[in-house]
């Protein structure tokens, strides 16, 4: 017997070990079955990166004629060509949906998020709903991939132009865009690569905003700059090209060093705190690398992005980017994001709500409608994760640890699993051919996924309820609940937390319904319901027994944010951590997941990369390491007006929708732009510009 089982309460769980393996034979395991048939969903168009870009000087190049007079002409900028890279990063026309774009026009977007501040790196949320993305550069790229043929997936050159590996495959060289600046002028280089390694990723004292840590590159990786515009990376891993997907957005985004650098602790007299918080949302015109910088902040309002002067990405014609002047962020909810896009209010929504669609698709088939919908590929998904960790992580009282010790037991988690009603659940957000049973594991949109590798527990109350009796949790005081035995947390009620984010109608549903199915089995499941950030900070520090969560790239593409499939470092995991002591306390599946784990990120072999995601699956599945809820297509919600948007653009897949459509290239055709611009012809803290100023 298990020695975290004894710890439950050992004559309790003496008597019910009989009876587990009838119980075993109650419920059947099986494959999932196949998600329904939904016609609405597009394909994507499939082509090589080089299809899409490439570096290379052009002859001439333009910007918008407003830009040239007021600012070029009067001496306040150097000419567009000046200000540019000798080899920018070039997007062919061939590639564009509907060809080369104007200038011109805005695109709103509204979001449920709040900015806290502009140090992305230093762990500061700027609201989400693609303003990071906007604003930030990295140094590769992925949203795009999901036209990219199977054949020549990697990510896309991005800052770093190139790269090439050693021969022993244990050294990447990767050379970085020489003559980029950011948005102030100041020249983009190595130290700025740097500074985001040594003083962000290294410092645990540093949580850049999507978790990077030391070992979403590998453990034992080194990096250091070889000259201004090269660095060099080493790993313990012979060639994991795994990494370079970790090298894009969120995980491998510099920031302006020449601006925080002076901030950060190790450069300053500064807290942590402080540098972290040393850019509020009204500090105006931070440098950016991205095509768009924050001009105006209004709380519980707006935020104003205007286009970056010197952004460094062109189209063939020599055309600077972005094609669009300026972004809005309407601050509000983000079930309104979804409202206002499909009444033209707003422009842009990625529409993963499930609980709109129906009236969503009813208003947008009008031939009045102001905005279309695209779906793409199911790649939303939701799980009950449960806190593995029995060492200490978040410091639980006697009551978590606990339940922490419920949590590690495969026929506890079996229970809660056949407790799950999982066509109930997605029935209750949507009906319709939207949303499918989801076992937990690989979603069934990634091209990873193998219904086969994949153990489905259905659902059966009574199955459910017996394996609870056999595990010695029963009602001892007659209030309807299941007690934990006696000398095991006080032989109290098995309350259980469960969190989830308030931000989200769906987050909330979808955890009010697990708390109601708990409740027939016995388990008072108590909602602990936090809104974004303060969600993020208990998830990060371990304060929770159980969250609903929508999960990951991981779990969508597979070959980004790979490492977060299983807990192969102290800090890389969302719901097993070490705990204070620095180890982690690994069941022995967990530890072969950690093993399918590394080995997928050490080799390049799709054939063997297959295999070892069939052998995750099963494992994953057959265990129950996360309680899968349901999965469903997400949309894009897009104002009629915009041109250059793919076909079958996911809201999710590699990145978010706002990374996917290549926003830079968006364009509105010139007869159909409005007056929205809320600053026009002005630049951010360009001299002689009238917009607003830091």
């Amino acid at each position: 017997m298990r020695a975290h089982l004894k710890a439950i309460g050992g004559a309790a769980i003496l008597l019910g070990a009989t009876s587990l393996a009838t119980q075993a034979q109650m419920v059947e395991p099986t494959t999932p079955p196949p998600p329904p048939t939904f016609e609405a969903q597009q394909s994507p168009i499939f082509v090589s990166i080089s299809d899409i870009q490439e570096y290379r000087a052009l002859d001439e190049y333009h910007e918008p004629d407003w830009v040239t007079a007021n600012f070029v002409d009067t001496g306040a900028l150097p000419p567009v060509a000046e200000r540019l890279p000798a080899e920018p990063l070039v997007y062919k026309i061939a590639n564009m949906p509907d060809g080369a774009g104007v200038y011109g026009d805005v695109m709103r977007h509204v979001i449920g998020g709040r900015p806290e501040g502009w140090n992305y790196i230093g762990g500061q949320s700027q609201g989400w709903g693609g303003i990071d993305i906007g604003m930030s550069e990295c140094l590769t790229r992925t949203g795009p991939l999901f036209t990219i043929t199977a054949e020549e997936l990697e990510p896309m050159p991005n800052l770093a132009m190139s790269w090439e590996w050693s021969e022993d495959g244990h050294e990447l060289t990767m050379h970085l865009i020489e003559g980029a600046k950011w948005s102030d002028g100041d020249p983009f280089d190595s130290e700025d690569v740097m500074f985001y390694w040594e003083d962000n990723v290294l410092d645990p004292n540093v949580s850049p905003l999507n978790g990077a840590t030391p070992e979403s590159f590998g453990n034992g990786t080194t990096l250091e700059a070889i000259d201004a515009y090269t660095i060099k990376w080493t790993f313990e891993e012979e060639r994991p090209t795994q990494y370079l997907y970790q090298m894009a957005y969120g995980t491998f985004c510099p920031g302006p060093s020449h601006i925080l650098k002076p901030e950060h602790p190790n450069y300053s007299d500064n807290t942590y705190d402080e540098y972290k918080n040393a850019f509020p949302p009204e500090y105006l015109n931070i440098p950016v690398m991205g095509a768009w910088v924050p001009v105006e902040y209004r709380a519980d309002d707006i935020i104003v992005l205007r286009r970056n002067p010197f952004y460094w990405k062109v189209d063939e014609n020599g055309n600077q980017l972005p094609y669009l002047n300026e972004m809005h962020y309407r601050l509000s909810t983000w079930a309104d994001r979804d409202v206002q896009a499909v009444a033209g209010s707003g422009d842009f929504s990625n529409l993963e709500q499930a609980e709109s669609y129906v009236e969503a698709l009813r208003r947008s088939a009008d031939d009045d409608a102001p905005a279309r919908l695209q779906f793409g590929a199911r790649t939303i998904g939701y799980a009950l994760q449960m806190n593995m960790s029995g060492n200490g992580w978040g410091e639980p009282d006697a009551r978590a640890q606990a339940v922490r010790e419920l949590n590690r037991d495969l026929d506890f988690r079996k229970a809660i699993t056949i407790a799950i009603d999982r066509q109930r659940l997605g029935e209750s957000l949507v009906r319709g051919p939207f949303t499918a049973i989801y076992p937990g594991g690989l979603y069934a949109g990634t091209g990873f996924y193998d219904a086969d590798s994949t153990v489905y527990y259905p659902h059966s109350l009574g199955a459910a309820n017996a394996m609870l009796d056999g595990l010695g949790l029963t009602d001892t005081d007659g209030n309807g609940v299941r007690n934990f035995p006696e000398g095991t947390a006080g032989g109290q009620d098995v309350e259980i937390t469960v969190l989830a984010n308030t931000d989200y109608a769906t987050d909330t549903n979808l955890a009010e319904g697990v708390i109601a199915m708990m409740e027939s089995v016995g388990i008072r499941a108590i909602a602990n319901f936090q809104q974004g950030t303060a969600r993020d900070d208990m998830a990060q520090s371990g304060q929770f027994d159980w969250a609903v969560v929508r999960q990951g790239a991981e779990y969508v593409s597979v070959v980004q944010g790979t490492v977060g499939l299983a807990p192969v470092g102290p800090r890389n995991h969302q719901f097993h951590r070490a705990g204070s002591d620095g180890t982690l306390d690994l069941l022995p599946f967990e530890q072969e997941l950690v093993d399918i784990v590394n080995a997928f990120v050490s080799t390049g072999d799709n054939a063997e990369r297959a295999d070892l995601m069939k052998q995750y699956q099963q494992i994953f599945t057959e265990n129950v390491y996360s309680v899968g809820l349901t999965q469903y297509p997400g949309a894009l919600i897009i104002n009629k007006r915009f041109a250059n948007i793919p076909a079958g653009a996911p809201i999710f897949m590699f990145n978010w929708a706002e990374d996917n459509i290549i926003r830079e290239r968006v364009y509105v055709p010139e007869a159909d732009q409005g007056d929205y611009e809320l600053h026009p012809e002005t630049l951010p803290g360009a001299p002689g510009s009238d917009g607003p100023a830091s």
